[in-house]
């Protein structure tokens, strides 16, 4: 069972990237989004719903092992672009916008993800990545509403 944990906690080993896991684990959905996407918002959000509670489940087996919110863990990452990805038109530039605020609320924890963090084991490694794509899906609807993408 630890195989398929690690496995999925690090997002098929991409968190096992040298240079910014987080990055990798997100450049990991993005580019599997940008072929199935779009898709029905009921199945995106699904699809959200089941990354989450595998989140929960395999990145608190990994923290137990390695320590709290280990680098190596990127399925947050994943919850929270996928996150970030819903409703984005398949294009180049609403894609990156959405990558590059996921990767920026992510990095600054903007109130409530810095307290979401400190929940116990994967409840806090994948709430704040889910606040940090909360955020970044706002910013993406706010600038396709102000058509600046």
């Amino acid at each position: 069972m630890s195989r398929l944990q690690y496995l999925l906690a690090t997002g098929l080993y991409t968190g096992f990237s040298p240079i910014a896991p987080g990055t990798a684990g997100s450049l990991l959905v993005l580019i599997i989004s940008w072929f199935l996407l779009p898709v029905h918002l009921i199945i995106h959000l699904l699809a959200v719903l089941l990354i989450f509670a595998i989140g929960v489940w395999s990145s608190s087996f990994v923290a137990s092992d390695r320590g709290h919110d280990p680098s190596i863990v990127v399925i947050d990452e994943i919850a929270g672009m996928l996150i970030a990805l819903i409703a984005c038109p398949l294009n180049l530039k609403a894609f990156l916008v959405a990558f590059v605020a996921f990767r920026l609320y992510d990095i600054l924890k903007p109130f409530p993800a810095n307290a979401a963090e400190r929940l116990p084991s994967g409840w806090g490694i994948m709430i704040d990545d889910v606040v940090a794509g909360i955020y970044a899906f706002l910013t993406v609807q706010i600038l396709l509403i102000v058509n600046l993408l």
